[in-house]
């Protein structure tokens, strides 16, 4: 058989599961997560190397009609982007639950490439018989070159998925070492990894105002020496952040480090700070040098 490898992004409103889904395929977590909407800001590459393919996945920030700050505005651009950048497109829906946002997002999936329905979270119906009902009712909306129901979490379907990807990738040799699971240095998942637990630990809305920039980063023998700011937006999100007595940073921190050196496979200095820097998420400049597209 003919070597394939080709891009493959995976797009869909906010909250669908895109970076579980990416998580599970590549088998190790490089995309954060939460339970909350709109997690993921940046385009996140994970690759997945079997004997005859090699399947790059890009996951995307989920499209977002609702807020249109400058960071918002590029988060979405980044989804267009992609749409027109890769081989295929991955467009995910969350079982049993579809509409305007995913319809709108329908509307600017390309018509010239491949793209895939997948159905997640059907761990979560408990009536099975109502799932293909609803698939065959999306397909109606596009030209799906194929649909296939998966459960990210549990990792059920994830075969069957790559299987159906497959054909629809180029001809072409590898583009990463069979050992590479992402793109992404350790600088930039390290500051992932300290703003998913900003989203996990933190109130509903303050994770939306904040965001991670890396000040140091020195790798000192198999040790990492990490030097990160936590930006808000007001003094009272600073208070809530560090929490009484350093409480809740400590916290971040410590589940921050922990997750680093699981990935990065040794041991992790992690110092964090947290600063006030009002508008940031609306100042073009700064959101350039946080790695914002």
């Amino acid at each position: 058989m003919s070597y394939v490898c080709g891009t493959i992004a995976i797009v869909g409103r906010p909250n669908v599961g895109k970076s579980t889904l990416l998580n599970h395929l590549v088998g190790q977590k490089i995309s954060i997560t939460s339970r909350k909407a709109q997690t993921t800001r940046h385009r996140v590459t994970g690759i997945v190397t079997q004997p005859n393919a090699q399947f790059v996945f890009v996951d995307t920030p989920g499209f977002q009609t609702k807020h249109v700050n400058a960071l918002n505005k590029t988060m979405n651009r980044s989804v267009v982007q992609s749409l027109a950048q890769t081989d295929v497109v991955l467009f995910v829906v969350e079982a049993m639950k579809f509409g305007e946002a995913d319809r709108l997002l329908i509307s600017l999936l390309p018509t010239t490439r491949p793209v895939l329905l997948v159905m997640n979270k059907i761990d979560r119906e408990k009536d099975k018989g109502a799932l293909l009902p609803f698939m065959d009712d999306v397909s109606k909306e596009f030209a799906f070159a194929a649909l296939v129901p998966v459960s990210a979490k549990q990792g059920t379907q994830l075969d069957t998925l790559l299987e159906a990807i497959a054909p629809h990738l180029p001809k072409n040799p590898a583009m990463f070492g069979e050992d590479e699971i992402t793109d992404r240095n350790e600088r930039f998942l390290a500051s992932e990894f300290v703003r998913e637990k900003l989203f996990r630990l933190l109130g509903e809305e303050l994770p939306y105002s904040t965001s991670v920039e890396i000040e140091k980063f020195e790798v000192v023998g198999k040790l990492r020496r990490i030097f990160a700011s936590i930006l808000v937006e007001k003094d009272n999100q600073k208070a809530i952040v560090i929490g009484e007595k350093g409480a809740k940073l400590k916290i971040i921190g410590t589940d921050a480090r922990k997750d680093m050196e699981k990935l990065f496979g040794g041991p992790v200095y992690l110092e964090l700070h947290v600063k006030v820097k009002s508008g940031w998420a609306d100042d073009e400049r700064t959101l350039k040098r946080l790695g914002y597209e």
